[in-house]
């Protein structure tokens, strides 16, 4: 078994019908004062099924592993990085009147914060598994920045004022699945390195 094409195959597949749900709701209620709590919502339902789908194959290679922690933490820490991504512009009346370095430094923070959301909150269950666990945020942080940048280039073009609620949504997906894609091999790849290193007995719960 190819940990590295399952892997990608599950997490695409997880992460692009996840996915379906923020991307449905942030077309229909965009520029809406429900966007951001309704997107955290929807940002549960999609960690939970790209942790689930993660786990799928993850648990083969680590049987002592908990499913139910990895897709509870993926689903809070996807509710998470809406928060941080969309807080911006949810309150750009309020940081636009605060000194520009003030905003700026918290951009920063807010943005390494959640590129680092998914890997930190995987990691919590990865470390009683695997030695060094720690690489694991930064290989999913490196997954997350080229994956937005990859949504952010096809979709950010296609986008145009006045489009019908349904072509907001397409284009969202075609984003999505090209995201997932990206984001999946990376992950694919780091887990793979994290797994090989790993030593026969990591499998074992670490105290």
């Amino acid at each position: 078994m190819s940990l590295l094409r399952d892997w990608t195959v599950s997490a695409t597949v997880g992460e692009f019908v996840g996915f379906l749900v923020p991307a449905a709701v942030g077309a229909v209620l965009f520029d809406s004062a429900a966007a951001l709590p309704a997107l955290m919502a929807a940002g549960v339902v999609e960690g939970s099924v790209l942790g689930w789908s993660q786990a799928r194959v993850l648990r083969h290679r680590l049987p002592a592993m908990s499913v139910r922690r990895w897709v509870l933490g993926t689903g809070v820490a996807a509710a998470c990085a809406y928060f941080l991504g969309m807080s911006p512009s949810t309150f750009y009346e309020t940081w636009s009147a605060w000194p520009v370095a003030l905003p700026v430094a918290l951009g920063v923070v807010f943005g390494v914060a959640l590129l680092a959301s998914i890997g930190f909150a995987q990691w919590l269950e990865l470390r009683r598994h695997v030695p060094r666990a720690g690489r694991w945020i930064a290989w999913t942080a490196a997954a997350w920045l080229a994956g937005l940048t990859v949504f952010l280039l096809v979709c950010t073009p296609l986008w145009q004022p006045g489009q019908p609620w349904w072509l907001v949504a397409v284009i969202g997906a075609l984003g999505g699945l090209l995201m997932a894609l990206v984001t999946a091999l990376v992950t694919g790849y780091g887990i793979r390195q994290l797994l090989t290193a790993q030593d026969p007995a990591a499998s074992v719960p670490r105290t």
